[in-house]
C-alpha cells in the first residue's frame, strides 16, 4: 500500500501510553498514516500487554489498540533514555501521554517545559479528572469514572446497577484526544500556532452524560434503571417471544405508535387511548403498554415478529451475543474485516468506521515489545555499539 496515500503520512507522533484511553487515540492517528512511536519500558512493555492472552498468546486490548505502531523501549529513569527521547520530540509533531499523575512534570515533560524545548510540538496530556483541581493527583480508571459520572447508576435493572460492558471512559477520553490532537495540527498548520491539548476521563464521560445531566437537573429526578427498557421513551426495548428469544424495537413518532397499534396490535383504538396518546403518556402507564406488548410477542417466534415489525416500519432487532456480531451479514456484505499481523499470527480486524473515499486505511502490525528500537536509534545516529551499550545498562 502506498503510504502517501494516507491523510496523515510525514506526520510524527511520539507517545508515552499505556492501557487504553492515550493507545486508542494514538491508533486513530496511525490508521491516517501517522507514524506512531511507542516509547515502552524495558522489557515489560505497556502493562496492557499482559491485560489476558487470548489472541494467539497476546492481550485482546494491546491489539486492539495497537496496530501500525512501532515499538521503542526507554528507561526513561535514566537521564540517557530521557535525553534519547528528546531526540525523538525535535523532529516529532506531537507528543501524547497518560502517565500517572505528576509523572511527566517528574520526568521534565511538562506542558511548558515541552514548549520551551520543543516549540512546534503539540503536547497531548491524558488524565484522570484534569491536571489542576482538587482532584489532579488522584489516579482513574475506567469503572471508577462511571462511578463518579454517574453512569453505572443509570446502568443496570431496578435491582442492580452494572459497568458498561466496554471501556467507555477510556474510548471517550481516546476519542476527544484524537479529535483534539487533529484540530490542534490543522490550527499549527492554518495558523501558524501551537495549541497544547488536554483531555481527562471525567470530563470526557461528563459529556457524554449530558442527556441525563439535563434530565436530572430540570426534571428533579434522574432516569431510572430499566435494563433494555428507555428510560424516557415507550415502547422501546426488548420482549420476550414465543420461542423464547429477545427481539428490541423502538417508537420514536406518533406516525410510527399508529401504524404499531393498527398493523401490528391490531389494536387501532390504542392509538388514542388517553393513557397511550403522547410520548410522556406512554412512559407514565408503561407497564399496561408492556402487558399488551408482551401478550402480542408471546404469540410469535422472533423470526415471524421481525418480520412483522420491519414491514410496518418499526425499527427492531435481535439481541446478538459476541459471536453472532462478529458473523454479521453487514459486516461480511460490507468487507469490513482485514487481516493485521501480531508477533507470530494474522487476526482479524475491523476497519476504522469513518471511510473516506479513495483513501484506504493503514493497517499494518501490531508491534513486539522493542521491535523497532535498533532502527529508531539508528535513525537518531546511535551506532550499533552505542545500542548495545544501551541495552546492557537497561537504558534500551
Amino acid at each position: 500500500m502506498d503510504v502517501q496515500r494516507h491523510p496523515l503520512s510525514g506526520v510524527t507522533v511520539v507517545s508515552l501510553e499505556q492501557a487504553v484511553a492515550a493507545p486508542y487515540a494514538t491508533r486513530q492517528l496511525a490508521d491516517l498514516g501517522a507514524r506512531v512511536i511507542k516509547v515502552e519500558r524495558p522489557g515489560e512493555g505497556d502493562f496492557a500487554r499482559r491485560y489476558d492472552t487470548t489472541v494467539h498468546g497476546h492481550s485482546s486490548y494491546f491489539v486492539w489498540l495497537n496496530r501500525s505502531k512501532e515499538s521503542l523501549t526507554l528507561n526513561l529513569k535514566d537521564p540517557r533514555g530521557r535525553e534519547i527521547l528528546h531526540q525523538l520530540l525535535t523532529g516529532a509533531d506531537v507528543f501524547v501521554q497518560n502517565l500517572a499523575p505528576g509523572a511527566a512534570g517528574r520526568l521534565g515533560l511538562g506542558t511548558d517545559e515541552l514548549a520551551r524545548r520543543h516549540p512546534r510540538l503539540i503536547p497531548c496530556t491524558v488524565s484522570g479528572y484534569g491536571t489542576t483541581g482538587p482532584w489532579a493527583d488522584r489516579k482513574a480508571y475506567d469503572l471508577l469514572v462511571q462511578c463518579q459520572t454517574g453512569l453505572v447508576s443509570l446502568t443496570g435493572t431496578p435491582e442492580g446497577t452494572a459497568r458498561t460492558g466496554i471501556s467507555v471512559a477510556d474510548i471517550a477520553a481516546g476519542m476527544y484526544a484524537y479529535s483534539g490532537v487533529l484540530t490542534a495540527l490543522y490550527t499549527r498548520a492554518t495558523a501558524g500556532t501551537v495549541h497544547p491539548v488536554e483531555v481527562s476521563l471525567f470530563e470526557a464521560l461528563a459529556e457524554w452524560m449530558g442527556q441525563p445531566a439535563y434530565y436530572t437537573r430540570y426534571g428533579g429526578s434522574q432516569p431510572p434503571r430499566l435494563g433494555t427498557q428507555h428510560a424516557t421513551i415507550a415502547p422501546y426495548g426488548t420482549y420476550r417471544t414465543a420461542d423464547g428469544r429477545e427481539v428490541l424495537f423502538s417508537i420514536q413518532n406518533e406516525r410510527e405508535w399508529a401504524a404499531l397499534c393498527t398493523e401490528f396490535l391490531g389494536r387501532p383504538e390504542l392509538a388514542g387511548d388517553p393513557r397511550f396518546a403522547t410520548g410522556s403518556a406512554r412512559v407514565a402507564h408503561r407497564e399496561e403498554l408492556d402487558a399488551v406488548i408482551a401478550e402480542r410477542f408471546a404469540r410469535s417466534d422472533a423470526d415471524e415478529l421481525l418480520e412483522d415489525l420491519e414491514a410496518v416500519g418499526i425499527a427492531c432487532a435481535g439481541v446478538n451475543d459476541v459471536t453472532a456480531f462478529l458473523g454479521h451479514p453487514v459486516l461480511a456484505a460490507r468487507a469490513r474485516w482485514h487481516e493485521v499481523a501480531v508477533p507470530g499470527a494474522t487476526v482479524e480486524a475491523l476497519l476504522p468506521p469513518a471511510d473516506l473515499a479513495g483513501l484506504p486505511p493503514r493497517m499494518d502490525p501490531v508491534p513486539a515489545v522493542g521491535e523497532h528500537t535498533e532502527s529508531i536509534l539508528g535513525d537518531l545516529g546511535h551506532s550499533p555499539a552505542d545500542i548495545a551499550a544501551l541495552r546492557a545498562d537497561a537504558v534500551v
